[in-house]
């Protein structure tokens, strides 16, 4: 038998967080591998099309030019320069602006299907070697795993033997399954409609954050004028949405959001996406780290998904690049065990923060509305509160690493050579 191909560090999934720790390890002198399930279409990066809008805090910026490609994504990025959050029908409002909190922007609104293609573009440039098969099998073996890949015809079969394995490969994720690590699960019972809409007025780059009955209702700014719309329903009225006329839901969402931005005139594709937490018992084992949603898939109430799973990316990466530097296993405990100390309050607190925000919002009882309007109004009225929830939520709270403070990684690897 053939023996297994050798590599470092093996990373499971080429979505947007595998992809963006590739790129973070691709100057450190390490072979990495790239694993990819499926082949991209001809003529496409990325298999198939991703309808989603991408909502990346400010602090997700910094972190992606450290990894030299913001000024590839800055033409297709809508900044966001305020936020306005409402409860329909009550009081309760409050707004953010970026100029109060000392920021360029709040964040940036980017379609993920850019932000996908633009990370494996840089890539290409990159010594990463990017394989297309799937996982199929998985043993410890000496100093690291060896993983059964195959091409998906069933005759391409290859083991990869690595010193580290990071699952990236999504809620559903095979590593974390061959890995035996559990989860725990909360079914939502809803369904995200995502599509893009064209508002007569003008954006002026706010984001809409609105609660309503059927449940929350963000409008995102896009560039050339248009907005991403992810309305959360019931799991059944949601499907209903996607066969609803084009003018019969442009006048629900109308009704639903109000005037803020004139009438809804357009209404691009709609899809669906059902909504579930799922979380990971344990983050790390010896030689193996989940990131990104194979680790914690959130509701998008508070559009901390990707950021959250970016960040986990930033820290393993400094954690690996701090072992190449003092000539160090890049899969052993000093990695693993340290990516989860790191990384365990700043995941803790982002799942808290979402889960009181759709337990606060989803309450009927009217105690809890007078509360939950009374708390808009507070954090509309108090700076120090407002800078607090402007940190969380744009990924400035706690530690943060090399990455997120725009420091490249590669200078750790040339000075250790």
């Amino acid at each position: 038998m053939n023996a297994p191909v050798e590599s470092d560090v093996a990373i499971v999934g080429a979505g947007l967080v595998g992809a963006s720790l590739a790129l973070a390890l691709s100057g450190l002198g390490l072979e990495v591998v790239l694993i990819e399930a499926r082949a991209p279409a001809p003529g496409r990066r990325l298999p198939g099309r991703d309808a989603r809008a991408i909502a990346l805090s400010a602090g997700s910026r910094i972190i992606l030019q450290a990894l030299g490609v913001w000024e590839a994504l800055d033409a297709a990025a809508a900044p966001i320069l305020r936020i306005h959050v409402s409860d329909r029908g009550r009081f309760g409002f409050a707004h953010l602006d970026h100029r109060r909190e000392g920021l360029r922007a709040l964040g940036y609104v980017v379609p993920a299907q850019v932000l996908g293609e633009v990370l494996l573009a840089h890539l290409d440039t990159r010594p990463v070697h990017r394989r297309t098969a799937r996982l199929v099998r998985l043993h410890e073996a000496a100093g690291g795993w060896e993983l059964g890949l195959e091409d998906g015809t069933g005759e391409g079969r290859l083991r990869l033997h690595t010193r580290l394995l990071v699952g990236a490969d999504g809620t559903d994720s095979t590593v974390r399954a061959l890995l035996g690590i559990a989860r725990r699960v909360r079914d939502y019972g809803q369904a995200a409609v995502i599509a893009e809409v064209l508002p007569s007025d003008d954006h002026g780059g706010t984001a809409f954050e609105r609660f309503t009955e059927q449940g929350p209702l963000a409008l995102l700014p896009l560039v050339d004028g248009r907005c991403a719309l992810v309305w959360t329903h019931a799991a059944e009225s949601a499907a209903q949405r996607l066969q609803q006329p084009e003018a019969a839901f442009l006048d629900d969402l109308q009704a639903a959001f109000g005037w803020r931005l004139g009438r809804f005139r357009a209404l691009g594709p709609r899809a669906l996406h059902p909504l579930r937490r799922v979380e990971a018992v344990e983050a790390v084992r010896p030689r193996a780290v989940l990131v990104g949603n194979a680790a914690h898939t959130l509701h998008p109430v508070a559009g901390q998904g990707f950021n959250l799973g970016l960040r986990d990316v930033a820290v393993l990466a400094e954690r690996i690049a701090q072992a190449v530097e003092a000539g160090e296993d890049p899969g052993g405990r000093a990695v693993t065990e340290g990516y989860a100390r790191w990384r365990a309050g700043d995941q803790r607190r982002v799942l808290a923060f979402t889960e009181l925000l759709l337990r606060t919002f989803a309450s009927p009882m009217p105690p809890v509305r007078a509360a939950r309007d009374a708390a808009m109004l507070g954090l509309d009225l108090c700076p120090p509160l407002r800078h607090l929830f402007t940190r969380l939520t744009t990924g400035r709270l706690g530690r943060l690493p090399r990455l997120a403070r725009g420091v490249p990684l590669a200078p750790i690897a040339e000075a250790s050579g």
